[in-house]
């Protein structure tokens, strides 16, 4: 799945609209983008055809790409429209804020960040899985959330993020 697919999906899940859509890349730090954009962005290609690469993006001209830090500013959007803004206190250390370092840390980042978003516990999270038919142990659940380079660290592949969005939606549009 490319970052385009799991916004479209993310979006059905969760019932977003499109003007909140837009107000959550801007509390992401993404300002410049329009409404024709976000469109451009969520539109499906024909034939439902995998697109990954650039010059596949380019190729059609309909669409628009949404590449690693966009995709990541909108997930820190979401969980500032969905919780509010932190207030940083002085003593804190300084955090890291994007944590997507290549596209196969993409969906690890994701689940962590819905996580927080949604206010999950891991309980949660293992019952949207079982929902969407997909059994996890809390074992794996834990490793795919890890910090990449941990030594217990599991990358996420696509299928589970699949019916992770596939559950959130069984849950949320009842």
């Amino acid at each position: 799945m490319n970052n385009n697919d799991i916004l479209i999906r993310l979006r059905y899940a969760l019932d977003i609209k499109d003007s909140d859509m837009l107000e959550i890349f801007k509390l992401g730090g993404i300002d410049n983008l329009t409404k024709e954009d976000l469109l451009r962005m969520l539109l499906k290609t024909k034939n439902n055809i995998d697109i990954d690469t650039e010059e596949e993006f380019v190729a059609h001209v309909d669409l628009k790409k949404c590449n690693n830090y966009m995709f990541e500013s909108f997930l820190n959007g979401f969980i500032i429209f969905k919780r509010g803004k932190q207030e940083i206190r002085p003593d804190e250390p300084v955090r890291q804020i994007l944590m997507i370092k290549d596209s196969s840390s993409v969906n690890n980042v994701l689940l962590k960040k819905l996580k927080i978003a949604l206010s999950l516990t891991s309980e949660d999270m293992l019952e949207i899985l079982q929902g969407a038919g997909v059994t996890v142990s809390k074992g794996e659940l834990s490793a795919v959330l890890r910090k990449e380079g941990q030594r217990n660290y599991k990358e996420c592949g696509d299928r589970y993020a699949r019916n992770f969005l596939k559950g959130l939606a069984s849950r949320y549009r009842k």
